[in-house]
């Protein structure tokens, strides 16, 4: 495609995703499908470009002002991934002038909230959060995710997966943490290849996939995935047991749950069960109090540490949205405690950064179920031979670990969980 129609196709689709009344990934989407006569070649451009834009959103507007054209032209412009040749062919001479003249500005010389990229609010609640690690935070956040994959142990073996992708020419390299888990280099097309259609392996980041290992779901046993959204937690526990037992993948939204039935025919895994619930208080699962052997709590949360893949989250996010997300983790992680049988293992998680949806719910919960023995996390990873278990968690005050994973510390999605044994 010539440059202008690729330049104004970036500046449409750009005005819709900042508009930001839905996730950037669905309205990029439908975009795709309104313009089928894009290209691959083209549509990855875009893709990377409005994502260019999301991470770096304030210090483009800051250089906006001074050009010229739309502003979403302009942050277009800033945003646009490829050659500098090729974007030249859309611009104006007044338009390369002001380009050139932005490329010269040292972002080191600007304000704070010009380097990081983020909310104030969010700001200063990671500089509370890391201290002085909140710089290589902030880096690490403005950087695309790494490509991982969870391989399917009911399936395959990881060294094996690793030949058959070196064959077609993908490099990929077991992840430091987890025992399943590779991480490929580039971002090639792995849905074409044999062994992703066999269901040897799934697309997954290594923290997701220590969330799931710390629920050491084993051979016939009950175990719950309460919030199991598309899946990919709940193909971890039913591949850790062998597909015996009963695995319920519950969650309110049917339309998530349908994304997992393709996934779930390629796994080859015969003992999960999808059930579309109403609330976190639905009488499907009041049935089942007191009967299951392990539960995962994958909350609904800010989704914060993920801002390496969903850049948009830190602009759709406020402080009110937070508190109600907690007071909605609360509820849901106290429904799901409901369902334990004496020695029963209770795992909560999120993907947020923030103490407000991890350390204080944890804390809350275990002040208010005496029931329930907080579970020393990094012993439990060193029980399931992870390496630098220790490095993994940190204790807030004298309690037991609890595991804390950061993208510029463990170069994966920011993750906290904790776990409890139900007495």
């Amino acid at each position: 495609m010539h440059p202008a129609p690729l330049l104004q196709a970036c500046t449409d689709l750009l005005a819709l995703v900042l508009k930001f009344d839905h996730p950037a990934d669905a309205v990029v989407g439908r975009f795709f499908r309104e313009h089928r006569s894009l290209g691959p070649r083209e549509r990855a451009t875009l893709t990377e470009s409005i994502y260019n834009v999301l991470r770096k959103k304030q210090l483009y507007e800051h250089f906006a002002p001074s050009g010229s054209g739309s502003k979403a032209r302009r942050m277009a412009i800033l945003g646009f991934h490829g050659e500098r040749d090729f974007l030249d062919g859309a611009l104006n001479d007044q338009e390369k002038s002001w380009l050139d003249a932005c490329a010269k500005i040292r972002t080191e010389d600007l304000m704070e909230r010009h380097q990081h990229n983020l909310p104030d609010w969010l700001a200063d609640l990671l500089k509370k959060e890391v201290g002085t690690g909140f710089w290589p935070l902030a880096r690490s956040l403005a950087e695309p995710g790494s490509l991982d994959l969870r391989v399917n142990p009911f399936k395959a073996k990881r060294e094996d997966v690793v030949k058959e992708l070196a064959r077609h020419g993908v490099r990929a390299q077991p992840t430091p943490y987890s025992p399943w888990g590779l991480r490929v280099e580039g971002k090639p097309n792995l849905t074409r290849l044999d062994a992703f259609v066999r269901g040897d392996f799934e697309v997954q980041d290594e923290g997701s996939q220590l969330l799931a290992l710390l629920v050491d779901a084993h051979r016939g046993e009950m175990v719950v995935d309460f919030c199991a959204g598309a899946g990919g937690k709940t193909l971890a526990l039913g591949a850790s047991m062998r597909s015996t037992g009963r695995l319920y993948a519950f969650d309110t939204s049917a339309h998530r749950l349908d994304a997992l039935k393709p996934r779930l025919a390629r796994s080859g895994l015969s003992n999960v069960h999808p059930v579309a619930i109403s609330h976190e208080r639905d009488d499907r699962i009041k049935r089942l109090a007191g009967k299951i052997d392990r539960v995962l709590v994958d909350a609904p949360c800010s989704g914060l540490g993920t801002l390496r893949r969903n850049p948009d989250l830190k602009w759709r996010q406020t402080p009110d949205s937070i508190a109600q997300m907690a007071a909605l983790q609360t509820s849901i992680l106290q429904s799901a405690s409901r369902l334990l049988k004496p020695g029963g293992r209770l795992v909560y998680a999120t993907c947020s950064l923030l103490e407000q949806e991890n350390e204080q719910i944890a804390g809350q919960f275990s002040a208010q179920n005496l029931d329930f023995t907080p579970m020393d996390v990094a012993q439990v990873l060193e029980a399931l031979k992870v390496p630098y278990a220790q490095d993994l968690c940190r204790k807030p005050g004298n309690g037991a670990s609890q595991l804390r994973l950061w993208p510029h510390a463990h170069k994966v999605d920011g993750f906290f969980a904790a776990i409890w044994q139900k007495k």
